[in-house]
């Protein structure tokens, strides 16, 4: 059986490009449009990992984020940040709330494999 993730962007084509390249890989892969879609979502999961952007409408992915945390079924669900914010304070600030990931958009497509792969196995 496939590992599945989660991937929670607002924007359409980012969330089918990842879809194609973790699909591809062998990940089966759910979607949501936004932060909230995303919490609903991933409480209801299990998930092997979880990628967000960080600015959506509804809930952004930091809120998104200090949500899933704080319930008992984030344990052990890594969290990767997938943004076009690439500053220190932003990814100071994911990593407090609890991602384990950055990665900056346009993403590579080998490189969003490599790390699903880090951090959810393949």
């Amino acid at each position: 059986m496939s590992k599945a993730i989660l991937s929670i962007d607002d924007s359409p084509s980012i969330r089918q490009m990842i879809t194609l390249t973790l699909s591809g890989a062998g990940y089966r892969v759910d979607t949501a449009c936004d932060g909230a879609e995303g919490y609903h979502k991933a409480v209801a999961g299990p998930y092997s990992a979880i990628i967000t952007d960080q600015n959506m409408p509804n809930m952004t992915g930091i809120e998104f984020i200090r949500k899933f945390r704080a319930h008992p079924s984030s344990r052990g669900v890594p969290i990767i940040f997938l943004s076009t914010e690439s500053d220190p304070a932003s990814k100071q600030a994911a990593k407090e709330a609890g991602a384990i990931g950055w990665i900056v958009k346009p993403f590579n497509q080998d490189q969003l494999i490599a790390a699903v792969r880090k951090v959810a196995g393949a």
